[in-house]
């Protein structure tokens, strides 16, 4: 690799800043997104000589270009940065799980309180509206006080709640229960994208926010699973309980290995903040002493505000609401549609859920090399630059297959078809949503990497306000029009959403262009 230079790339334009270890700048400026093929400068006077570091294959240049400061977290050791991946992802699991727990629980509380299994889902719509508004505070606190000491303070808030959720003797307590952890429970879920961004390279981006998504999608079908084979022999408290082991498992993680991934490299190496002690970073006071050098309380405040006033990042959620509600809906009301039509008791229906788990094995596996090669190809073509709007390519393969699958789904349960083909049609949604869920936000951290964790929260908060609103409505919508019609009425506002990745497509890069970048104090 060549000399050390420090360099980042806008969202509207292709900007190559080079900051030279004087500190002064250069810009070369381009027209065709991000510049990653170092082969198009060999013959540019005016780029050759600045030595921009590159991956291992010696054309892929580093965004950003990493300082020379082993503290960098971009210079961490690839052990050391997956480490801190996996606790991060980890703890992105326990949302989902926590919420999904309760949709087979639901069918003995209904028995053991007196109410029906659709009142008690209620605790679930609340439960999935929290873990996207939470996600939103999230963002907020880390951007104020330090990434690790929020993952640890909410991660640790989390274990009370799984405890509190465990051991609710009343509907009232296990309601308050549910929406507390629904508050804390989503601090990797929706901030996964910050440690990506400050971890990894943007050539990096798409595999690891493949793996994130596949750690906040198999839970809402795992936990389900093994729910229901667990209360054909225990009371329902034992998934929470479960559940609860797996919150201290990964608050354990934190306390072990986490560490803190912010590194501001517009200042110079001699004047970063210390360290400090590690008890320091992991509660939040070492963040505390450097704050004057982050963002001031306001200015984190109005981050997620400038996010979600940019027109793509607006688009997108409104996407994601309309795509992702109805994963949502069917994992929290499925149960109720198969009891009586196959007559499936808990363990059956533990069974069913394979379905959709080996779907989001497949959508991970896929994802794995399909984003890569797609977006490769759109290089190819730009003659090496990466336009945001390549990585929605993908979802030309994913939406074909969400479609189909929610219309399958409607006719095998109106017609009584074969339970093996309802879990086929189920399967075909949901590994085309992870496809997608990738897509979307490879997309939003492409466009604005230094709202890394805004525009996650907000893809979060727009998937999960889907998923509660739909809850209320899919099982007594069902029952009025058939689900022939209710699930074709949900794939066609699939088909229809799509409308707008295609604006996207079009129009995405002058919408970037007309509003800006975020200007935010710091990545």
């Amino acid at each position: 690799m060549s000399s050390s230079n420090s360099s980042e790339l806008h969202n509207e334009k292709a900007f190559v800043h080079v900051t030279p270890d004087d500190g002064t700048s250069d810009q070369i400026q381009g027209n065709q997104g991000y510049l990653l093929d170092a082969r198009v400068l060999q013959n540019d006077s005016e780029t050759g000589g600045h030595g921009l570091k590159t991956a291992s294959d010696g054309h892929t240049i580093l965004i950003p270009q990493p300082s020379d400061d082993p503290n960098d977290t971009l210079n961490w050791t690839y052990s050391r940065k997956h480490l801190m991946l996996f606790v991060v992802v980890a703890t992105a699991f326990l949302g989902e799980y926590g919420s999904a727990s309760g949709v087979i629980t639901s069918i003995p509380q209904s028995k053991e309180w007196h109410i029906s299994q659709n009142t008690v889902l209620h605790s679930q719509a609340g439960n999935v509206f929290m873990l996207g508004a939470g996600g939103v505070v999230v963002v907020t606190a880390a951007s104020y006080f330090g990434r690790l000491p929020v993952l640890f303070w909410f991660t640790l808030f989390t274990v009370w709640t799984a405890a509190f959720c465990a051991g609710a003797k009343t509907w009232s307590e296990y309601f308050a229960a549910r929406i507390l952890a629904g508050f804390f429970a989503p601090v990797a879920q929706a901030g996964a994208l910050i440690f990506i961004n400050d971890l990894f390279y943007v050539h990096e981006h798409a595999r690891k926010i493949n793996i994130w998504i596949m750690f906040i999608i198999l839970p809402p079908y795992l936990a389900p699973l093994l729910s229901a084979f667990m209360l054909t022999k225990l009371h329902w408290q034992w998934p929470f309980w479960i559940y609860f082991i797996m919150t201290v498992i990964c608050l354990v993680g934190i306390i072990l290995f986490g560490e803190e991934t912010y590194y501001d490299r517009r200042i110079p190496q001699d004047k970063q903040p210390a360290r400090g002690s590690r008890i320091g970073r992991l509660i939040g006071t070492e963040q505390w002493k450097s704050r004057h050098l982050r963002n001031s309380a306001l200015g984190a405040l109005m981050r997620p505000v400038k996010t979600i006033s940019k027109p793509t990042v607006f688009i997108s959620c409104i996407y994601y609401f309309l795509t992702y509600a109805w994963v949502v809906g069917i994992n929290g009301t499925l149960s109720i549609f198969l009891q009586p039509l196959y007559h499936f008791g808990p363990r059956q229906i533990g069974f069913f859920y394979f379905a959709p788990i080996v779907a989001v094995l497949l959508g991970f596996l896929a994802g794995h090399w399909i984003h890569d090669l797609v977006v490769n190809m759109a290089i190819k073509r730009n003659n090496g630059h990466l336009e945001p709007e390549a990585r929605l390519w993908v979802m030309y393969i994913s939406t074909p297959l969400m479609i189909a699958g929610l219309v399958f789904i409607g006719f095998c349960l109106e017609r009584g078809y074969h339970y093996m083909l309802t879990a086929l049609a189920w399967g075909l949604y949901v590994f085309g949503i992870v496809i997608t869920t990738a897509a979307i936000n490879a997309y939003n951290l492409t466009s604005y990497p230094e709202g890394s964790g805004e525009v996650a929260a907000w893809i979060n908060f727009a998937r999960m306000t889907g998923g509660f609103m739909v809850q209320y409505v899919q099982v007594e919508w069902a029952k009025k029009v058939g689900t022939e019609r209710s699930f074709g009425t949900q794939a066609g506002i699939v088909a229809a959403a799509f409308l707008l990745i295609v604006l996207l497509q079009v129009f995405g890069k002058r919408l970037r262009g007309w509003s800006g970048p975020l200007n935010f104090s710091t990545n």
